[in-house]
């Protein structure tokens, strides 16, 4: 070892990341001392955007907050929304936003298996490299990815930031021979998908094992996306607002995001890794198999083989979109009626009207959580009787996640400081990129304190 017993080591920048982060780590006395993963990126302040404006505009204000899982925001906007203000989306309206959240767990596992994570396993700085060693595995990812935007742009509107989502439903069905050409593409996707699995499960995994406390939904019967209980691997089983609850938020002075902790006390892991372990006896048939076949165990607990667990995730989003696309029915109407609390009529039925009315005087609450590509995504919304937004809240699954991530580069480093000191750095971006961190999703905190001078 080349390297004294005293000295740090980190990023300033992470690339391959979405967003802008660091990490640093201190070694004294031959030790680790201190892990941080700094996370720098300006707030966005999007929970202060939302208060004051109409309950209707949260999908689409929400959307905003990231351009890589748009539809994780618009779901559980919606579900927030309906609970607070008791709609009850058709069946119709549920399979649709299913059929739309595959799309996007298509397209975001796509980018980050073979673009952003993919690199690290063959020692290459980036994409580009990689498609200089292997031009068609690349234009496989593009494919995949490429399948999951056509299906955000067919139910959605268009493939980034949705226009088509609201509160209730749908803006406007899709045709039955809109949703149709969608099958061909899905047949090719899966088969792209299957061998994605095979491709990732022959890499080279470093032997970590991580003692996670897992958070996921559960939806009986079948695997969560949309919907669901949220549930852990220590016992926790909960309606959304109880989780809502139960996360606890603190703010550190290193991060421009909130650290989430259950009950304040448990650091936790969401994500594919939660997901899986949680809900594997649900996955479809050829996602089970595929997962069979790759060896994952259940629980997979090492964090560097999440890419694995990413790729029969894609296969399952392929499955579980073919079967939605051939029953689908037009739902009718596209959206569920929408109460009008000031009762101006404004795109509500009379029923809708006397409903908005029988509130009035009331604020109402309503949480929801979904299965963003990374991990549980919490809204939780009071609105008044006017139907404005009075408070929002919103725990998205990096923030959720920041703590574990810090424990794995503790983790890796105490494993590696052997190592020479930029091998130990670059294995320990690999370990922030096992989690795929959306930073600028996290990076939303709301507290803002002003001193002026007298």
């Amino acid at each position: 070892m080349t390297h004294s017993r005293d000295y740090a080591f980190g990023v300033d920048a992470l690339a391959r990341v979405e967003g802008e982060g660091g990490f640093r780590v201190v070694v004294r006395d031959g030790a680790v001392s201190e892990v941080a993963l700094d996370i720098f990126e300006p707030p966005r302040f999007f929970e202060a955007l939302l208060v004051g404006r109409s309950y209707r505009e949260a999908p689409d204000i929400t959307a905003r907050i990231c351009g890589i899982c748009p539809v994780a925001y618009q779901m559980s906007s919606c579900a927030a929304m309906e609970s607070a203000l008791d709609i009850v989306p058709s069946r119709q309206v549920v399979d649709l936003r299913r059929l739309l959240y595959c799309g996007e767990w298509l397209q975001s596992h796509a980018l980050h298996v073979y673009l952003l994570h993919a690199p690290d396993f063959f020692g290459y700085e980036d994409a580009v490299q990689l498609a200089a060693h292997d031009k068609p595995v690349v234009e496989r990812g593009l494919a995949l990815k490429k399948t999951g935007n056509k299906i955000m742009g067919t139910v959605g509107g268009r493939a980034v930031h949705p226009v088509n989502v609201r509160v209730g439903g749908f803006y406007k069905a899709p045709s039955p021979f809109e949703i149709s050409a969608l099958a061909e593409p899905l047949r090719r996707a899966l088969d792209a998908s299957l061998a994605t699995v095979e491709w990732v499960a022959g890499f080279d995994f470093p032997d970590v094992t991580g003692d996670y406390l897992f958070v996921a939904l559960r939806d009986e019967g079948r695997y969560p996306i949309e919907g669901g209980r949220v549930v852990s691997s220590g016992g926790l089983d909960c309606t959304p607002a109880e989780f809502a609850d139960a996360v606890v938020e603190e703010h550190v002075a290193r991060s421009t995001a909130l650290h989430a902790r259950l009950f304040g006390q448990k650091p936790y892991l969401t994500g594919p890794l939660a997901r899986y372990a949680l809900n594997a006896g649900a996955l479809t048939p050829l996602a089970a198999e595929a997962a069979r076949r790759a060896q994952l165990e259940v629980p997979c607990r090492n964090p560097f083989r999440s890419i694995v667990v990413r790729a029969v995730e894609m296969v399952f989003a392929c499955e579980e979109a073919l079967r939605l696309v051939e029953s689908y029915e037009p739902p009718e109407p596209p959206a569920a009626d929408m109460p009008d609390p000031e009762g101006n009529g404004a795109g509500a039925t009379p029923g809708a009207e006397r409903a908005g009315a029988e509130r009035a005087g009331a604020e109402r609450a309503g949480a929801g959580v979904t299965e963003a590509p990374r991990g549980v995504l919490l809204h939780e919304y009071n609105v008044g009787p006017d139907g404005l937004i009075r408070h929002a809240r919103i725990v998205p699954p990096t923030s959720q996640n920041q703590l574990t991530i810090e424990a794995d580069l503790r983790r890796v480093a105490e494993a590696g400081l052997e190592l020479p000191p930029e091998e130990l750095t670059k294995r320990a971006e690999v370990a922030v990129r096992n989690h795929d961190p959306c930073i600028s999703c996290a990076a939303h905190f709301l507290d803002l304190t002003l001193e002026r001078a007298p």
